[in-house]
């Protein structure tokens, strides 16, 4: 693992006072965007999703308690793209909530939108 600025960190900060917030990213995904030899991945479904997985995973401390909170899938691009699209959609056709430099919660709402995209394979825990 390896700590990381994420664009997460930007977006955490308009939703939450926080003194610290740290990212680790694993090391074997940065190591193959690196190496020039690394061949793109192979669709392995009928939905042309690869067979890369991703995790995200948070814990928060708070007043002596911790929380968790994990989201995993197959192939973060098959789940990336359609949540841009969605985006676009909704700020086009004016469901767009605030306007300027706003996190994805400010902007519209997190619930609907969530639903909206339900059916990406992304899984909560």
């Amino acid at each position: 693992m390896v700590a990381l600025p994420f664009s997460e960190i930007v977006t955490i900060s308009r939703h939450l006072r926080s003194d610290e917030v740290q990212s680790y990213m694993n090391l074997t995904p940065l190591n193959d965007l690196r190496d020039p030899s690394t061949p793109p991945p192979a669709s392995t479904d009928t939905r042309g999703r690869s067979a890369q997985v991703f995790a995200v995973d948070v814990r928060v401390r708070r007043n002596g308690q911790t929380r968790y909170a994990s989201a995993h899938g197959r192939d973060i691009y098959a789940i990336s793209a359609p949540l841009v699209a969605e985006a676009l959609q909704r700020i086009s056709d004016g469901r767009c909530k605030k306007s300027g430099i706003v996190a994805p919660g400010e902007a519209f709402d997190a619930q609907e939108f969530l639903a909206s995209i339900s059916d990406l394979g992304l899984e909560r825990s």
